[in-house]
């Protein structure tokens, strides 16, 4: 069985501009449906001069994870604010104010020399968020978890399909070990990782030299920041212009001293359980093209080892 884009699940235009004028007491302009989300129907719209965004959801947990995140925002770490979370259209429904750019992952490898120092900081905006006390699992059993078939997670069943395919299987029980073997590189920090930026999660200006807006905090935790670090040189195999940007080269020079210990190691890691924790959700999609590409990047992975 595969999943189905809950965003596609969209109430009618009238219905969404009728929800609106009774929920403000006034008429919106300027409907919009947005793309983009896999979760959550969105739409932009106005009200008189502000600039607002509609989601829906079936459940509200990720806009409360969105308005949480909030306390976050910073001069480089840009998080939208949002003003109402709500029950409406038989579902859950949240109103953000809404910003403008470009997706992180579509700036162009031409791009790199201007958009580089824009993720370094992005990254480094990230670790400098001061702790807030918030109670996540300890690290380490964070990372295991994102590799291991669970039956509270919409993938759940997804290791039997992968144990089906030899070559898959192969792959992940290599990769499984070498995490379990590192695991005593990768430090019980308590840093911000937002742990899903790409995937339309991230606006810039169109110059590509500013954050304008990150978004879509659900899965954001507590952990080792290297790891935001691995999803972008991990995923920047498959969008040319973050692999243009050389972020090891650029990241790791303005590490602290404590931050650069053992980092060779625990970037690899991550982006083996980045790789890894992909693998149950393309084949609990049926998504066989990504699947085969993830583990085409795993063996190289396993190959290389850590870097220098």
């Amino acid at each position: 069985m595969t999943l189905t884009r809950p965003s596609d699940n969209r109430p009618s235009d009238r219905a969404v501009v009728e929800f609106l004028r009774s929920h403000h007491g006034a008429e919106p302009t300027d409907l919009e449906a947005l793309g983009g989300g896999f979760w959550s129907a969105a739409y932009g719209y106005r009200l008189g001069d502000d600039e607002l965004v509609l989601r829906i959801n079936d459940e509200p947990n990720g806009f409360r994870d969105d308005e949480r995140a909030m306390r976050y925002a910073s001069a480089v770490l840009a998080v939208p604010e949002v003003l109402t979370i709500g029950e409406g259209f038989g579902r859950w429904f949240a109103i953000s104010r809404r910003h403008h750019g470009r997706f992180l992952e579509d700036v162009g490898p031409d791009e790199a020399a201007v958009l580089g120092p824009t993720v370094v900081d992005l990254l480094a905006g990230l670790r400098a968020v001061p702790d807030t006390g918030i109670d996540v699992p300890p690290w380490r059993d964070w990372l295991l978890s994102g590799i291991t078939d669970r039956p509270d997670r919409h993938t759940s069943g997804w290791r039997p399909r992968i144990a089906a395919d030899p070559a898959a299987e192969r792959t992940f029980r290599a990769v499984d070990h070498r995490i379990r073997w590192l695991l005593d590189a990768c430090p019980d920090r308590r840093q911000l990782v937002h742990s899903d930026l790409l995937h339309s999660n991230v606006l810039v200006t169109p110059a590509a030299d500013a954050v304008t807006a990150v978004f879509s905090w659900k899965c954001a935790t507590w952990g080792d920041a290297v790891y935001d670090l691995a999803w972008c040189t991990f995923w920047g195999r498959w969008h040319a212009g973050i692999g243009a940007l050389q972020l090891w080269e650029r990241v790791v020079p303005t590490l602290s001293l404590s931050d650069a210990v053992d980092v060779g190691a625990r970037h690899h890691a991550y982006e083996l359980q980045i790789g890894a924790s992909h693998l149950g959700w393309y084949a609990t999609l049926g998504d066989h093209e990504n699947l085969s590409w993830t583990l085409r990047q795993l063996d190289e992975l396993l190959d290389r080892g850590p870097r220098c």
